[in-house]
């Protein structure tokens, strides 16, 4: 195990930089940032504009986008770099994460640090880097047609799959951290707590990926009340647009009463999970882990409903996406700390 903590260290850094990665994407998104580059350049991109023939340059290329001719007519170079840096660093930042997870992975593997399991699901975590890359330009592709705005299913495609980076980073972290020893007379006893604890996780991502559609089809602008949407339980329109199906994914009602309805019932959960738990003699560390999960839904449920309240103001809402991601980090360590835990 101490010849593995530099590694369980390493992949806990990646995964601050993949959060870093979602909360900067989650401000380009609102500030209508993601389409101020044109192009996909991997290596050449990585330099930023310096003279003014550059700034030029970028903006006429943008100025050939549906976005500038049909939303930003006329914006000013200033203006431009507004938005423009946003981008930028989303893309840098996405660059940097490859880099920090190469070298290190290349070097414990030359240091034969890294066994063939361990190696597997390494690979197969910068397997699915590289392809988070393309998901990225295939999802800006979809807004430099004739319709200014990205698809809300790329967009959603595009933060699923960030979410499952981070989660297998930080999975595989908790497992060196913490390896599961033959605990089997445990495992017979919290089992259905473990079991109840792997279907929040679940909810919790499904909980994410409706955020996704919420902020692919900006749902979050209408609706703007609590408990009830404009004095309804369950608004009027969930079912206006046909076939009907269209509904969970294109209507602003129906997105955004999925996404309320899955804090609902996680309000219920969590909470009830919570007090399940207490009745098992779990480890401090155990405990700990379900205390803080508790507490951190409801720091995200109070940000959810303050960005609602408040009409999506950039700061909350970027931590509302942030916090989405460490609700999801807090009920998989529970769920890890149920396979290691030790009943006293």
């Amino acid at each position: 195990m101490n010849n593995q903590k530099p590694i369980a260290v390493w992949l806990l850094i990646c995964c601050a930089l993949v959060f870093a990665m979602i909360v900067v994407g989650g401000v380009t998104r609102l500030t209508d940032s993601g389409l101020s580059i044109v192009e996909w350049q991997p290596i050449v991109g990585t330099l930023p504009p310096v003279t003014q023939n550059d700034w030029e340059i970028l903006l006429e290329k943008y100025r050939a986008t549906p976005q500038y001719q049909k939303i930003n007519k006329g914006m000013s170079i200033d203006e431009f770099k507004g938005i423009f840096w946003w981008e930028y660093f989303h893309r840098l930042l996405g660059r940097l994460i490859g880099l920090v997870f190469f070298i290190p992975f290349v070097y414990f593997l030359i240091k034969k640090r890294i066994d063939r399991s361990l190696g597997a699901r390494l690979t197969g975590i910068f397997i699915l880097g590289g392809l988070q890359g393309f998901m990225g330009w295939y999802m800006v592709m979809s807004g430099l047609v004739n319709d200014p705005h990205v698809s809300q299913y790329r967009l959603t495609a595009h933060l699923g799959l960030a979410i499952v980076i981070f989660a297998a980073m930080f999975w595989v972290a908790l497992g060196i951290l913490s390896p599961k020893t033959d605990n089997s007379d445990v495992d017979a006893v919290i089992r259905p707590l473990r079991q109840f604890s792997i279907g929040l996780s679940i909810l919790i991502f499904i909980m994410i990926l409706s955020g996704g559609f919420v902020a692919g089809i900006r749902a979050g602008f209408a609706y703007n009340t609590f408990p009830l949407m404009n004095g309804h339980f369950i608004p009027p329109e969930i079912f206006m647009l046909e076939p009907w199906y269209r509904n969970f994914f294109d209507n602003m009602a129906t997105v955004q009463f999925d996404h309320r309805l899955i804090a609902w019932i996680l309000a219920i959960l969590v909470p009830l999970f919570w007090f399940r738990s207490r009745k098992y003699g779990l480890s401090a560390t155990t405990r700990l882990a379900c205390n803080l999960f508790l507490l951190m839904l409801v720091i995200q449920i109070s940000l959810g409903i303050s960005t609602l309240l408040y009409v999506v103001p950039i700061p909350l809402a970027a931590s509302h996406q942030g916090g989405a991601v460490l609700l999801l980090a807090a009920s998989l360590w529970v769920t890890h700390r149920l396979r290691v835990t030790k009943i006293t």
